[in-house]
C-alpha cells in the first residue's frame, strides 16, 4: 500500500505537468485542513493527496520551464543599443516563460501564488501530519505509517509523532516496508551509503554509489536554482519608496543570485536537520580520488583530485597525491578536472564577484555558504571579517579533546575510580564515597515521594521503554513537598546538598576555576514491571548524547534544538544496587560499540563532557528499582536551573522562619513550616543551533516541565 502511495504521488505530479487544470495547492490545502477538522477523514485524505500533487506539479513544471526557456532563448548579445542588446533577450525569455507556464498551469500562474506561510507548511511537509491521522481514521494503516514516516524524517524533534511512530512499529498489522520516505532524496540515500562502504573499506562499492550521489547531488542543485527564478521576496513590505528600474532589476536578480548560492547549502542539508554538511561537493571527490585509488584506477583518483583542486587549490596532501598520479600515469599523460565541476566552480565564482560587488556598493549583505570562496575575490574591506567567521566556524567544528590540567578534589576521601583513559574515552570519569550508606538510605526514602508525587515526564510513567515504571523529582517538587509536610526537611535539604557536592567535584577535576552553574536537576527512579521481562531486547535509555541529536548513520552529531546544546558536562549520582541490570555504558558513535560501563553503587558519581565524545545509554532494568540523582551543567549563567534557585529561596526562608518566634509561624503535623501558596515552575529557556561538520536522540496542579524528560 505504501508504494501504491509512493506511485500515485509520482504519477499525478507527472500528470500535473501535463495540459489541464492545475488547482492551485494552497487552496486545496485549505480545503483539505479544513475537513480535516470537520473529521470528515475520507475527503480531508483526498483534497491533502491532491495539494501534495498540485505542489509537485506546479514545482516540476516551473523547472521544466526555466530548462526549456533557457534552451530556446538563450541570453546572447543582439544589435542596437546596450539596453535593447540586453533586455531584448530578457523580454523574449519572459514571454516564453509566460506561454509555457500559461499551457502547463491552469488557471493563470498567478494563481499559483500561495502565502508564506502555506509555502514553509509544504516545505515542512505539514501535509503528511494530517495525511496520516486521516488514512488512520480510514483504516489504512499502510498509508498512515507512509505519511508519518515521511513527515518524521523531516521532523525529529516532533515528539507527539515520536510517539505515533512508536506505536505503529508495535501494531501486529503494519508492514516493516511501509516506514518509508515518500520524499526522499536519491542523493542523499546513495551518500549514505557511499561513506557507510567507504568506512567499511568496500571502496568498488563505495565508488558506484558516491559516483551516484554526486551526480544526483548535481541534478538536485540545477533544479533548486532554476526556482530560485521566481517572484522577488520582499523583506521589508512596508518600504514607502518604490525602487527605480535599475535598482528593481539589481536587487531582484542579486536576490536570485543569492538563492543560487544557497542553494548547495539545501542539497548538502540532509532531511530532518538545520545545519549542512560543509564542503558536500568537494568532500564527494576526496573520497573518490581515495577510493578510486584503492581500486587501482589511478585516471580517475588524478581526475577527482584535480577536481579537488579547484576548490582548493593550494591544499598540500591534495597537491602531493596529484604529483604522485602523474608520476604514476606519465608525465605525458593529460589530467584535467571533470567538465562539470569546472562548470560548477566558474559559475559559482561568477555569481559571487556580482554578490559581493552589491554587498560593497549597493548596501547588500551575504552569508557565503562555502568554505572555498577564494579571499581575493572578497572586497578587502570585507576579508577580514569572512577569516574572522570562518576561523570561527573551524574552532567550532574541531572535536573536543582531553585536557590534563586538573584541579585538588574539593572534599576528602572522595575517590577516583576511573579515569578517561580507563574509560576508553575523553572527558569521562568515576568516583566513588560521594555520600555514606545512610545519606543514601535518606534519599531514598525521598524518592518515594516521587513515586506518589509523579513529578516528571509530563505524567507518563513510561517515557522511554513499556517495561519500566518512572518516577521523578525536581529538586523544588522536593522542598514543596516539605513545606506540605509530605517529607522531611532534612532530605530535600540533603537533595540539594548532594547535588551541590556533586556540582563542586565535576567543576574542580573537568574546569578549575571556571564556573559550573546546575542546567537540571533530577531525582529519579525506574522500576521493572513485572511480568514485562520476558523476551525483552530494548534498553531502559536508549543511546544519546546530552547536548546533540545523535546521528549514528551520518557518524555526526547535530548541535540544534531539540537537543539542550548549552549542556557542558553531566553527571548521574547512584542512590543503591539492589536491582539487576541499570548500569550506564558508553559507545562509538556507531550506538552499537560499546568503550566502557559504569556499574551503579550507592556514593558512585559517574561524570562526563556533555558533546558528542560522550554517547551513552543505560541497560535495562529487569528486576527491582534504580535510583539515582541526574545532573546536568552549564557554563552559560542564562541557562542555568531557574527552579533550583526558587528552592534554595524557599529553603532559606524556612532557615529564617525557624529563627522566629513560634508564633509567627504555620506548623504542620510533623512540626514543619507550611506555605499556602505553591510557586510556578518556569519556562524553558531557548536554544541556539550549531553548524554540522564536514564527514571523513496527570498531575493538572503541576505545570509541564519539558525538561524534566530529559533523563538518563
Amino acid at each position: 500500500m505504501a508504494s501504491l502511495l509512493c506511485l500515485s504521488l509520482l504519477a499525478a505530479a507527472a500528470a500535473a505537468t501535463s495540459p489541464g487544470r492545475l488547482v492551485p495547492f494552497d487552496l486545496l490545502y485549505a480545503d483539505g485542513v479544513r475537513a480535516y477538522l470537520a473529521r470528515d477523514w475520507a475527503r480531508a485524505a483526498e483534497l491533502l493527496q491532491r495539494a501534495l500533487h498540485s505542489y509537485a506539479g506546479l514545482r516540476a513544471a516551473r523547472r521544466a520551464c526555466r530548462a526549456a526557456c533557457a534552451r530556446q532563448e538563450p541570453l546572447g548579445g543582439g544589435p542596437g543599443r546596450w539596453e535593447a542588446a540586453l533586455l531584448g533577450p530578457v523580454l523574449q525569455r519572459a514571454r516564453c516563460l509566460q506561454q509555457c507556464l500559461g499551457r502547463r498551469l491552469r488557471p493563470a500562474p498567478s494563481a499559483h501564488r500561495a502565502s508564506r506561510a502555506v509555502r514553509r507548511d509544504f516545505e515542512r511537509r505539514e501535509p503528511y501530519n494530517y495525511l496520516q491521522v486521516a488514512f488512520f481514521q480510514l483504516k489504512k494503516l499502510d498509508q498512515a505509517v507512509s505519511a508519518a514516516h515521511t513527515f518524521f524524517v523531516a521532523n525529529p524533534q516532533h515528539l507527539q509523532m515520536r510517539e505515533d511512530i512508536e506505536k505503529y512499529r508495535r501494531m501486529s498489522g503494519v508492514k516493516s516496508d511501509s516506514f518509508q520516505d515518500l520524499e526522499a532524496t536519491p542523493h542523499w540515500e546513495a551518500y549514505e551509503t557511499g561513506v557507510q562502504h567507504y568506512d567499511a573499506d568496500e571502496y568498488l562499492q563505495a565508488v558506484a554509489s558516491l559516483e551516484e550521489s554526486l551526480s544526483e547531488a548535481l541534478s538536485a542543485l540545477e533544479e533548486c536554482r532554476a526556482l530560485c527564478e521566481g517572484p522577488r521576496e520582499d523583506e521589508d513590505e512596508e518600504e514607502e519608496m518604490q525602487p527605480g528600474l535599475y535598482e528593481a532589476i539589481a536587487a531582484h536578480y542579486i536576490q536570485v543570485l543569492k538563492c543560487r548560492q544557497q542553494c548547495v547549502l539545501e542539497i548538502a542539508t540532509k532531511p530532518g536537520r538545520i545545519s549542512a554538511t560543509e564542503d558536500f561537493i568537494p568532500s564527494h571527490l576526496d573520497l573518490l580520488q581515495f577510493a578510486y585509488s584503492q581500486v587501482g584506477n589511478q585516471t580517475l583518483a588524478a581526475e577527482c583530485a584535480a577536481s579537488y583542486l579547484l576548490f582548493y587549490p593550494t591544499d598540500e596532501p591534495m597537491l602531493e597525491k596529484m604529483q604522485q598520479y602523474r608520476t604514476e600515469l606519465g608525465e605525458d599523460a593529460a589530467v584535467t578536472a571533470r567538465q562539470s565541476i569546472q562548470h560548477y566552480v566558474q559559475r559559482s565564482l561568477m555569481e559571487k564577484k556580482l554578490i559581493y560587488y552589491a554587498v560593497e556598493h549597493l548596501g547588500e549583505t551575504f552569508h557565503d555558504p562555502d568554505l572555498w570562496t577564494p579571499d581575493e575575490l572578497i572586497p578587502e574591506n570585507l576579508r577580514e571579517k569572512h577569516r574572522e567567521d570562518q576561523e570561527k566556524q573551524k574552532q567550532e567544528t574541531l572535536d573536543v579533546e582531553e585536557r590534563e590540567k586538573r584541579g585538588a578534589l574539593p572534599f576528602e576521601g572522595i575517590a577516583v575510580t576511573m579515569d578517561s583513559q580507563q574509560m576508553n574515552g575523553t572527558q569521562r570519569v568515576v568516583f566513588d564515597r560521594v555520600l555514606t550508606e545512610s545519606e543514601c538510605k535518606d534519599l531514598l526514602r525521598l524518592t518515594k515521594a516521587a513515586g506518589e508525587a509523579g513529578d516528571g515526564y509530563r505524567a507518563r510513567r513510561s517515557p522511554h521503554t513499556p517495561h519500566e515504571r518512572f518516577e521523578g523529582l525536581t529538586v523544588l517538587k522536593a522542598v514543596q513537598l516539605a513545606q506540605n509536610g509530605d517529607v522531611e526537611w532534612r532530605d530535600a535539604k540533603l537533595l540539594l546538598q548532594a547535588s551541590e557536592k556533586s556540582r563542586r567535584i565535576i567543576e574542580s577535576y573537568f574546569t578549575p576555576g571556571k564556573k559550573l552553574h546546575f542546567s537540571f536537576t533530577h531525582l529519579v527512579c525506574r522500576r521493572a514491571v513485572d511480568g514485562e521481562q520476558e523476551g525483552r531486547m530494548d534498553l531502559s535509555h536508549p543511546v544519546h548524547a546530552d547536548n546533540c541529536l545523535l546521528d549514528p548513520e551520518g557518524q555526526e552529531c547535530w548541535k540544534e534544538p531539540p537537543a539542550y546544546v548549552y549542556r557542558d558536562y553531566s553527571g548521574i549520582l547512584y542512590l543503591n544496587d539492589d536491582f539487576q541490570g541499570g548500569g550506564l555504558f558508553f559507545t562509538e558513535m556507531d550506538t552499537v560499540t560499546v568503550t566502557a560501563e559504569v556499574r551503579p553503587k550507592c556514593g558512585r558519581l559517574v561524570a562526563f563532557s556533555s558533546g558528542k565524545e560522550n554517547p551513552h545509554g543505560v541497560w535495562a532494568v529487569r528486576r527491582g528499582r534504580r535510583c539515582a540523582i541526574a545532573l546536568w551543567y552549564t557554563h552559560s549563567p542564562e541557562h542555568a536551573e531557574q527552579e533550583r534557585m526558587k528552592a534554595e529561596e524557599l529553603m532559606e526562608q524556612r532557615a529564617m522562619e525557624q529563627d522566629q518566634p513560634d508564633g509567627d509561624k504555620h506548623q504542620g503535623t510533623d512540626g514543619s513550616s507550611r506555605s499556602f501558596s505553591e510557586p510556578r515552575a518556569p519556562s524553558r529557556a531557548a536554544k541556539p543551533a550549531d553548524q554540522r561538520q564536514k564527514p571523513g536522540l496527570d498531575r493538572k496542579q503541576q505545570p509541564k516541565v519539558l525538561r524534566a524528560r530529559d533523563e538518563f
